[in-house]
């Protein structure tokens, strides 16, 4: 299980329903969006890491280590407003705006992903999913889903294994055996998914698939108080924006 899915499981919000999550998560990253980037980013920014570190419960490493990822593409998308191509000053040459332009995209981009963040931390996938039926999404689509969400957990086992077998047999102690043992841990990988989807259609036959899986989904109801503050504190930070954005130079 990676570790976003193992502190979703877990989360203090867990019970709680995914329209409720989804309305301050998404709420935020839309508002990230659509928001000037000064001051509106940044407040989004820090409600959101507030509210994570805070009433979620997410521990601050476990955050870190997802939050890099997607952060590491908002700084690399930044970085290319800094440069310009062609003009008087050569093929390549500074922007005349690009710090403004980097900072306001890097403000943006970062707090929309606090924001989808807030929600994959809350919500699990095994309780998302199934609901996304009631909400209209044909059923096949969500048993697609369903299917390659746990098809990646079995993929990414498979891997970890051939991996562990390859370093105990010396695989990696050299620069040309670590080649050879990746290229064998992707030629093993793409064999094993290809077994195993062989086997789970089998067995799916076997137990009468007719076209939809079944599961169980957690009672949970949606909570109108969470729901409701979630949207006066949305409209609060876009009130404090645009007063702050007056105020401010």
């Amino acid at each position: 299980m990676l570790p976003i899915d193992a502190a979703a499981h877990s989360s203090r919000w867990r019970r709680r329903h995914p329209l409720d999550k989804a309305v301050l998560g998404l709420g935020l990253t839309v508002l990230a969006i659509s928001l000037p980037p000064w001051p509106g980013a940044a407040l989004v920014l820090l409600t959101a890491l507030t509210v994570l570190l805070g009433p979620a419960g997410v521990p601050g490493r476990r955050l870190w280590r997802a939050y890099r990822v997607p952060l590491g593409f908002c700084v690399t998308g930044a970085a290319t407003l800094l440069v310009q191509v062609g003009g008087g000053q050569g093929f390549v040459s500074l922007a005349a705006d690009g710090p403004l332009r980097a900072g306001e995209l890097l403000l943006r981009t970062s707090a929309a992903s606090l924001g989808v963040l807030l929600f994959a931390f809350t919500t699990p996938m095994s309780d998302l999913l199934p609901r996304l039926v009631k909400a209209g999404v044909p059923a096949p689509v969500v048993d697609v889903a369903l299917v390659t969400y746990r098809m990646s957990f079995l993929l990414l086992d498979s891997v970890r294994r051939v991996r562990d077998a390859q370093a105990a047999r010396l695989g990696h102690t050299t620069r040309a055996a670590t080649w050879r043992s990746l290229a064998g841990l992707g030629a093993t990988a793409f064999v094993r998914s290809f077994e195993r989807a062989t086997r789970l259609q089998a067995g799916l036959a076997g137990r009468g698939y007719d076209g939809t899986l079944r599961v169980l989904v957690p009672e949970a109801k949606v909570s109108v108080r969470f729901t409701a503050a979630s949207c006066v504190l949305l409209a609060a930070l876009a009130a404090l924006t645009l007063v702050l954005e007056r105020a401010l130079p």
